[in-house]
């Protein structure tokens, strides 16, 4: 999809200057800009369940839960 921007001459100069030291192009920056920004929305959402999760559980485990190392290091579906 194509859109259509309005800036100012000097700052498109700067920008382009900018790209051109970081063997990008304008176009790549924004549009790399454009992905970081529209998935804050998901790494905010995540960190508020996160944050809720760890208001309403306390970081306390279960009563009867004990770490056991060897099982903690063991991969799933292999057998060492």
């Amino acid at each position: 999809m194509n859109i259509t921007l309005s800036a100012d001459k000097e700052l498109v100069k700067r920008a382009r200057e900018y790209a051109a030291q970081h063997g990008t192009s304008l176009n790549q920056i924004i549009r790399e800009y454009m992905k970081q920004f529209s998935s804050m929305s998901n790494i905010e959402k995540n960190a508020g369940e996160f944050a809720r999760l760890a208001r309403e559980q306390g970081g306390a485990s279960p009563t009867d839960f004990v770490f056991d190392r060897e099982e903690a290091h063991t991969r799933k579906g292999s057998d060492t």
